[in-house]
């Protein structure tokens, strides 16, 4: 198994280098290290590598991980499709909920968000690609969303977030990345607190550059990062 820290600076100079490309500062783009399956050695060797931020899939798994990695000092996103009777477990192991889709969720996570005298970072999840297979509401369905989502007290939406149709060349995604960059500027045109939403969550191991070069400043990395995950 190769390294994580020889990885990770693999990672931060491609990032880099995409950056130049488009004149970004490279300081716009934070690494979420997704962590399905990943072991609890190699995600703390990551974090001792310089990871500050961990991406959870499943809830189950996230909190097993909150207890094995409590001395660490990193935030939790989560990155995976969240059910409603899920969102106090999330809230109470997760800093940032990535993927909120839907009005009943958000209702759920600012019911206990607001018990735990938290204000809760979220973004919304957008199916770029009209995907059945992938959660997310649609690209014209996000501001109703937006809207209603803007009314809750203990959430602050910073964001959108999508996981486009893979190709192996990432090329092909770089519509659907602009795409969810001119949604999240048609809505900073929208809000009330327009500076509170500068998250676009795009891009993965096989198509990061590309969603830098399209405005990425989340970019949500696994396998390039950690190695392939095992097949069962």
């Amino acid at each position: 198994m190769s390294s994580i820290a020889e990885n990770l600076t693999a990672i931060r100079q491609r990032i880099q280098s995409a950056c130049a490309r488009v004149n970004r500062d490279p300081a716009e783009v934070q690494l979420v290290g997704v962590t399905k399956t990943v072991p609890v050695e190699r995600i703390r060797e990551g974090v001792q590598a310089g990871i500050t931020i961990l991406g959870e899939n499943y809830i189950q798994e996230a909190r097993k991980k909150v207890d094995s990695l409590s001395d660490l000092k990193v935030s939790r996103h989560f990155i995976g499709h969240l059910q409603s009777n899920k969102a106090k477990a999330a809230v109470e192991c997760c800093e940032w909920i990535e993927t909120v889709d839907r009005e009943s969720l958000a209702r759920e996570l600012d019911r206990y968000g607001q018990k735990m005298e938290k204000r809760i970072p979220i973004l919304l999840q957008v199916n770029v690609g009209d995907e059945e297979s992938k959660s997310g509401v649609s690209p014209e369905g996000v501001f109703d969303l937006f809207q209603a989502v803007s009314a809750f007290d203990g959430l602050m939406v910073r964001g959108l977030m999508t996981l486009p149709p893979f190709f192996d060349d990432p090329e092909p995604a770089r519509p659907f990345f602009r795409k969810l960059r001119e949604l999240l500027e048609q809505l900073r045109g929208r809000a009330s607190r327009p500076e509170e939403l500068t998250e676009l969550s795009m891009g993965m191991s096989n198509d990061f550059e590309v969603a830098i070069e399209e405005g990425a400043t989340l970019v949500r990395i696994g396998t390039a990062l950690f190695g392939a995950r095992p097949r069962f």
